[in-house]
């Protein structure tokens, strides 16, 4: 059963409480335009399955688009320790789930960051909170690689840090062009990483290799 009060969703249908928090008058618009939406597409907005789409779908779209109120500096510097050790410090594997500004479209992936300390580290969920904070807003590849590597540069100042994404994105598979194996590997580095081909080597190689 879901009880809809003060914008807080409870959810208690599998014997557990989830409770989501959505902005009510935004849910209120957005529930507009999508029943606006699906009328224009010809649907029978009344019909039963599509009676609460567009509610759905308006809680939906303010849970794939909630890092625009995070703040991903804040993050890091919640669990911002200083600690001498000055050697890579790798979380790989994070999994995202993005929207493609162009269409609204889903991609998806993984990211790989590296970051080389100098004097501070942060916790290693944190690195994984900030790929996530700027994943989930709409979004190209390109700018989401940059924007976690500039936000731990600035925040954490290391000798350097290393982002790659590999992604698949539906725009290319499930429209336009329709390759369904394609998948698209962005890169940005800082510091050591731009500027010393072996320790980009490394990281690249330690990326690529399982050690468990």
């Amino acid at each position: 059963m879901d009880i809809v009060k003060n914008g807080i969703d409870l959810d208690d249908d599998f014997g557990y409480l989830r409770v989501d928090r959505y902005n009510d008058e935004k849910t209120k618009k957005l529930t507009a335009l999508y029943s606006e939406l699906l009328d224009t597409l010809g649907e029978n907005i009344d019909r039963e399955g599509l009676v609460n789409t567009p509610l759905r779908v308006a809680k939906a779209m303010q849970f794939l688009t909630q890092g625009y109120s995070a703040k991903p500096e804040e993050i890091l510097k919640s669990a911002m320790f200083k600690e001498d050790y000055s050697q890579m410090v790798i979380v790989k594997d994070i999994e995202i789930y993005s929207m493609c500004e162009h269409h609204m479209l889903p991609f998806f992936g993984k990211a790989h960051v590296a970051y080389i300390p100098d004097g501070y580290i942060t916790g290693l969920s944190k690195i994984a909170r900030v790929v996530e904070a700027y994943a989930r807003r709409l979004q190209v590849q390109e700018r989401l690689t940059n924007q976690i590597k500039d936000s731990i540069q600035a925040t954490l100042k290391p000798l350097g840090v290393a982002v790659v994404i590999e992604a698949a994105h539906m725009c290319m598979q499930m429209r336009g062009i329709e390759k369904q194996e394609s998948v698209t590997t962005t890169s940005a580095f800082t510091g050591a990483f731009l500027n010393n081909a072996s320790t980009r080597e490394e990281f690249i190689h330690l990326i690529g290799t399982k050690l468990h």
